[in-house]
C-alpha cells in the first residue's frame, strides 16, 4: 500500500503535468486534446495516434509518458482514461499509406484520424512536437509532452495499448515474424525473419531494412 508521502508526491506530479492545460484553460481554452502516436519507428504495422481530452478534475494516478510503464500497468491505466476521459478516439494508418505517402504525413493522418473522432470538441490541442496545420483551433506541439503534460500523456497511453493490441493481431496473420514480442521495431529477431522469409503485406516498403537499398541508391 502506497504511503501518505508517496500519495502527495505522485498527486503534486499529477498537478504539474496538468499545468499547461490549467494555463491554457484560465487563457479561455478550456477544453484542451492531448495528441500523441505510436509505431512511427516500427518497421511493420500502422502508426496509431490518439487524442484525448481528460477530464482534469479526476487525474489518474500513475499516468506517464508510456514509454516509462509497463505492458500490464499501460493496459490498467488505459481502461481508466477510456472511462474518465470527457472524450477520447484513435486514428490507425496502414502500412501502404505510409509507403505511399511517407511516415510524418502518415502520422499527421492518424492525428487528424483521432482528433475527428472526438465527440466534445476541443478549444486547443497539445501534441508531442507534432505540427497539425489547418485545424480550426490553435495547436501547440510540445516536445517531450507525454513526459511532462497530463492530456498528452493520456493519449500517449492509449495509443501504445491500441498499436501494441494491432501487433497482436498481425503476429496470428503471419506468426513467424515475431510481431507479438517486437511490436514491429527492428528487433534482431525481427530482422532476421526478414532476411529469412521476406516482407510480408503488413511491412513498411519504403523502409531501408525491410528492402535494404544498395549503398549509394536513390
Amino acid at each position: 500500500m502506497a504511503s501518505i508521502g508517496d500519495l502527495s508526491g505522485e498527486l503534486l506530479r499529477l498537478a504539474w503535468m496538468r499545468g499547461l492545460e490549467e494555463a491554457l484553460a484560465d487563457a479561455g481554452f478550456a477544453t484542451v486534446a492531448g495528441v500523441d502516436e505510436a509505431g512511427r519507428g516500427c518497421l511493420a504495422g500502422p502508426v496509431v495516434a490518439a487524442a484525448v481530452v481528460p477530464d482534469l478534475r479526476r487525474p489518474i494516478p500513475g499516468v506517464d509518458d508510456s514509454k516509462r510503464l509497463t505492458p500490464a500497468h499501460r493496459a490498467q491505466l488505459a481502461a481508466r482514461i477510456r472511462e474518465t476521459a470527457r472524450a477520447w478516439a484513435v486514428g490507425v494508418v496502414p502500412a501502404q499509406t505510409i509507403d505511399a505517402t511517407n511516415i510524418l504525413a502518415a502520422t499527421r493522418l492518424a492525428a487528424r484520424q483521432a482528433l475527428g473522432g472526438l465527440t466534445v470538441a476541443p478549444d486547443a490541442v497539445i501534441t508531442d512536437a507534432l505540427a497539425l496545420e489547418g485545424l480550426a483551433v490553435p495547436c501547440i506541439p510540445v516536445v517531450k509532452a507525454d513526459a511532462w503534460c497530463y492530456a498528452v500523456a493520456c493519449a500517449s497511453i492509449l495509443a501504445k495499448v491500441e498499436r501494441d493490441r494491432l501487433a497482436v493481431e498481425l503476429d496470428a496473420a503471419w506468426p513467424h515474424y515475431g510481431f507479438a514480442r517486437h511490436k514491429g521495431y527492428g528487433a534482431p529477431e525481427h530482422l532476421a525473419a526478414l532476411a529469412r522469409f521476406g516482407p510480408s503485406p503488413a511491412h513498411r516498403l519504403t523502409f531501408a531494412p525491410v528492402v535494404p537499398r544498395r549503398q549509394g541508391a536513390a
